[in-house]
């Protein structure tokens, strides 16, 4: 899962997210990437664990392995870093209800080499660019 804002890191953006579900083996079984609009960077981040734990509810109720780009939403998850902004408070706690509909969801950071976040920004990033041609 990943998602990203172009602009100004410290201000808003315009966001896009994209969620690939993946079985144990590592064979893609879904992808998407969806345009969000006004954002920053971590507000993005959010909404595509977001969309990643509402979708695959379609594939499974057992154990789910969030993997991510962001340092940040990662260590919040996992009760490592407080949530003090308060646009992200309602993002983590709506992550928080959608794990109870699995047996256990995990989060774990990777580097953005990764060849799923690779994927993952690629598809984002196409989203961007055709929100970007369609505006100019």
């Amino acid at each position: 899962m990943d998602g990203g804002s172009r602009g100004n890191r410290a201000a808003l953006g315009q966001c896009a997210i994209a969620v690939i579900i993946c079985d144990f083996k590592g064979q893609v079984l879904f992808e998407k990437s969806v345009f969000l609009g006004l954002g920053s960077n971590n507000w993005a981040e959010y909404n595509a664990v977001i969309e990643g734990l509402t979708v695959a509810k379609n594939y499974t109720r057992n154990r789910v392995e969030v993997y991510s780009d962001s340092l940040l939403v990662v260590n919040q998850l996992n009760g490592l870093y407080q949530v003090k902004n308060a646009r992200l408070k309602s993002l983590y706690t709506r992550v928080k209800e959608l794990e109870k509909y699995y047996h256990k969801v995990s989060y774990t950071f990777v580097n953005r080499t990764h060849p799923m976040i690779t994927r993952a920004d690629s598809l984002l990033n196409r989203e961007l660019d055709l929100f970007a041609k369609a505006n100019t």
